[in-house]
């Protein structure tokens, strides 16, 4: 088995700082520029509440917003394990956020996309169980599309705020 050596990483550093590489997270980067910076518009259900939490977790909660964001999340399910009796032993859950971000200072949208994703979940246990594993395949795809979101922000490369 191959294992780097230090030589090997330090090569490959200088490469990639050679070719425009950042770090997201450095100084002057596109996820600085974005944390503690946008309000998102207040949620209308669970999904909704679940998706806006993890966005603020991962950039923070501002009290004096430079961006409002705005996210329309669509759910459907897809039957997937089927028994020959025809009833659905698993299903996924599949989603899909549309979302912009506008400038406070004049609404104009300086950037806007669509996200999409999807997970599963059983239901051959009780109903508790299947209800159970309903919500938490919920609660995944809220992080998957929020994660999804958080990076389409960050790489739109949005200009400091002045």
């Amino acid at each position: 088995m191959w294992l780097p050596n230090r030589r090997t990483v330090l090569l490959g550093a200088l490469a990639l700082s050679g070719c425009g590489f950042t770090p997201v997270y450095g100084p002057e980067s596109g996820a600085r520029t974005l944390l503690n910076t946008i309000e998102v518009d207040p949620p209308r259900d669970r999904e909704g509440y679940l998706l806006v939490r993890h966005i603020e977790e991962r950039l923070g909660r501002t009290s004096s917003p430079t961006y409002a964001l705005s996210i329309a999340i669509e759910l459907g399910e897809e039957r997937m394990a089927i028994t020959t009796d025809n009833v659905a032993t698993r299903f996924n859950l599949l989603g899909k956020a549309t979302y912009a971000l506008r400038a406070l200072d004049g609404g104009k949208v300086v950037t806007s996309g669509v996200v999409q994703s999807f997970t599963g979940y059983s239901t051959t246990g009780s109903t508790a169980a299947t209800r159970a594993a309903e919500q938490d395949a919920s609660e995944r795809l809220m992080v998957i599309l929020g994660d999804q979101i958080v990076a389409r922000l960050v790489a739109a490369k949005l200009e400091p705020a002045a």
